[in-house]
This record gives C-alpha cells, structure tokens and sequence, in this order.
C-alpha cells in the first residue's frame, strides 16, 4: 500500500475546512497544512488534524505556496486538496482501494473534479479529469536499446474517483484581482493564463472588470506572438468592454477582428446585444441565431445556449411576437451545457 501526504494551502476557510478534512483525513498518512494569512478560525480548526500546520507569508504566487507545501511532504505521494472539496462515501471507498493497488510505476493520478457548473466557475464543463495525486520523488530511467534516452514524461494513470467541488462562494473577485496584479506588474500571462482570464472575465466578471481589463487585452489583440486563439478571445474581451463604455468605433473594431477569426458565440451575442439596445431587432435576431446555431463557445458556453435563446426570446417579445418569444423562452430554459 502506499503512504500519501496531504498537502493544502489555506486562507479563511473556517466554514469548510473541517469538511474537507472529515472527509479525507482517514485516507492520509500524514497531514501538511499551510496558512497564508488567516485572521479567522482556520488554523485552530487545521490544529485538530495535525500538528503539521505552517504559516506562509502570502507573495500573490499560488505556486510558491504549493511547492512550499509539497516540501513539507515526507510519504510516498502528495495528495493536493482545496478546503472546498468534499471526497463522498463512495469515492472514500475508491481511493482506499487506489492505495493498496497503485502501481509503483505510476507517477500521476488524475480524478474527476465535480460540480464546477454549479458555482460560476471559469469552468463550462461540471466534471474533468485532474491530476490530484503525486509521486514525491520520481525515479528516473534510461529507456531504448540504442540512442537510449531518459524518460521523462510521466506516467498518468487515470481514476474513476470524484472529487465534488462544493465552494461557499464564487473566487471571481480574488481571481480577477490577481490577474490584474500580474499584468501591471508587467508579467505576461501565458497562452492558458490568458485564457482562463478571459473566461473568467466572460463567466463572472462585472463592467468593472472589463474595464480594468481593457488595456491589457486590446494590447493582446496587436501581440504577433499570440496565436489566433487568443487574439479571438482578446478581441472578444475587448469588444465587450467597448460596448459597455459606449465605445462604438472600438467595438466594431474588436468585434470584426473576432469575426475575421473563425468567430464564435460571444462575439455574436455581444453584436446582437448592441443592436438590441439600439432597438434593430431584426439585425440582432440574425445574431443572437448565428450565436445559439452557427457558432461555438470559446469563453462561456452559455453565449452558445440559454444566453443566446433568451436574447431571442427578448427580441421577438420587442418585435411583438409573444408565441415565438415564448418558445425561445422554453428552449432556453430546457438547455443544458
């Protein structure tokens, strides 16, 4: 059987911390907790399951925090938790089972994470395979009988265990806030950073947020290093944040740019919002319709479903038509991502 370490980083997680240990701590060989600056009852509540608990001087880096928590780890593998999830019965049984039957070869074990359209996530998706579990210290060997070379990617087995992602509230304001910090601390963000920010702009962000955010993804849409998919979903960023300032030149601008890039749900929202608001209802019917029929999600998939049925529903109900409004309205309350 192998030996696991908890590894979690903590911040005010008074009300879900202790049931996130309930329903883990049995399986753990070892407990590492790690406060980045709790004023409430966090750590006396991490105290009553190990006396492993370490302050952390928070730095604005998720990932010094963790590795910083992986250090402290002395079994064979680091299982890495947030406060907010909760391993049930079932999947206490399946992770039980995974210890005494992993394969010593195995370097990564990934685990479905649950629930995530429940709590306005970045996510569009409500389960996806994660890794979770992690070998301390790999083993590495040379491989091939000739030009041999050493294996270094590793080997991921993945489970069938669910872990149910249960927040008590939305992080969009914490998150939103640390991509800020990193773009005018002059950091690019990579090509997943960049799209997790736009998501998370699209899923959860105010008109404040767009606005902050302008700037910085506008400048994106001109960064020749940036691949299409990206200056897309810039353009889309900058879009919105156009038409919420009344912004019409720079709209269209952003707007056309998206289009020129293949196109995609948000955008065609956004275009059939503005003409909404400026009463074209005919005009922004073709696009509510081209954004629930013709085009995909990039950011939110909502854009592509109850988003765009609504936006329909709203213009039939401004043109008159209350029978074909009221069926835009059923569909879009019968839609499921």
């Amino acid at each position: 059987m192998i030996t696991v370490s908890l590894c979690m980083i903590v911040k005010n997680e008074e009300k879900v911390l202790a049931r996130c240990l309930d329903s883990i701590a049995g399986l753990m060989d070892e407990i590492i907790i790690v406060d980045t600056g709790s004023d409430d009852a966090t750590r006396e509540i991490a105290a009553r399951y190990t006396e492993h608990v370490y302050d952390f001087t928070w730095t604005g880096d998720f990932s010094e925090a963790r590795n910083f928590a992986f250090s402290k780890a002395n079994m064979e593998y680091i299982y890495s938790a947030d406060a907010d999830e909760v391993v049930d019965d079932e999947n206490r049984k399946a992770f039980r089972i995974l210890k005494e039957t992993l394969l010593p070869e195995i370097d990564i074990v990934q685990m479905y994470y649950a629930n995530q359209l429940a709590h306005g996530t970045i996510y569009n998706y409500d389960r996806e395979l994660r890794p979770k579990l992690f070998k301390r210290l790999r083993t590495f060997r040379w491989q091939g009988r000739i030009h041999e070379q050493v294996g270094l990617s590793p080997a991921v087995y993945d489970s069938d265990i669910e872990i149910l992602h249960m927040p008590e509230k939305n992080h969009k304001d914490r998150d939103i806030a640390a991509f800020a910090r990193m773009v005018s601390d002059g950091i690019r963000p990579d090509k997943r950073l960049h799209n997790i920010y736009a998501k998370e702009l699209f899923i959860s962000g105010e008109d404040k947020d767009f606005a902050a955010a302008r700037d910085f993804f506008r400048q994106s849409c001109q960064d020749t290093d940036r691949s299409v998919d990206e200056i897309r979903e810039a353009a889309c960023v900058a879009a919105r944040a156009a038409r919420l300032c009344g912004d019409t030149e720079d709209f269209f601008k952003y707007a056309m740019k998206a289009v020129a890039c293949d196109g995609c749900s948000e955008i065609c929202c956004e275009l059939g919002e503005y003409y909404l608001r400026r009463r074209d209802t005919d005009e922004a019917i073709v696009w509510f319709y081209n954004a629930a029929y013709e085009t995909e999600s990039i950011l939110n998939i909502h854009c592509g479903g109850d988003t765009a049925l609504r936006g329909l529903a709203e213009c039939y109900r401004a043109a008159g038509n209350v029978e074909q409004a009221a069926e835009y309205e059923r569909l879009a309350g019968e839609w499921k991502p």
